[in-house]
C-alpha cells in the first residue's frame, strides 16, 4: 500500500519526494515485519505499541480524519449510497465538504 502513495510535491524547481518521512499507524499494525518493511523504504514508522499508554499523540492526527468522516455522515445522501455512478457520488462528496468548510468559516467570522 505504501508503494501506491503518489509522489509528494516538493519545493518549486526541485525534485519531488517519492515517499513521506513518517508513517502513522494504529496498534493493530504493530509487528516487526511491518516496521522493517517501512524502514527499508526510508520511512520512520510511528506505530503505537500494545500495552503502552495512549500518550503517543497519534490520536490527535487521526481524530481529524475521523471527525471529517463523522461530519460527512450528517448528509443522508452520503451515508446511504444511492448513486450508481461514482462521478455523481464524488460530486455529492465534494458538495458536502464545501458545505462543512463553509459552516466552519462562518463560525470563525
Amino acid at each position: 500500500m505504501i508503494h501506491a502513495v503518489p509522489s509528494i510535491r516538493g519545493k518549486r524547481g526541485g525534485r519531488s519526494r517519492q515517499r513521506p518521512d513518517v508513517l502513522y499507524a494504529d496498534r493493530g499494525y504493530d509487528h516487526n515485519v511491518y516496521r522493517r518493511q517501512v524502514r527499508e523504504l526510508g520511512i520512520r514508522p510511528l506505530i503505537a505499541r500494545p500495552g503502552t499508554e495512549h500518550g503517543s499523540c497519534l490520536g490527535k492526527n487521526r481524530w481529524v480524519v475521523e471527525a471529517a468522516f463523522a461530519l460527512l455522515r450528517w448528509f443522508r445522501r452520503l451515508r446511504i449510497r444511492w448513486e450508481i455512478h461514482a462521478d455523481i457520488r464524488q460530486a455529492f462528496l465534494t458538495l458536502g465538504c464545501a458545505i462543512i468548510c463553509g459552516r466552519c468559516l462562518k463560525k470563525q467570522c
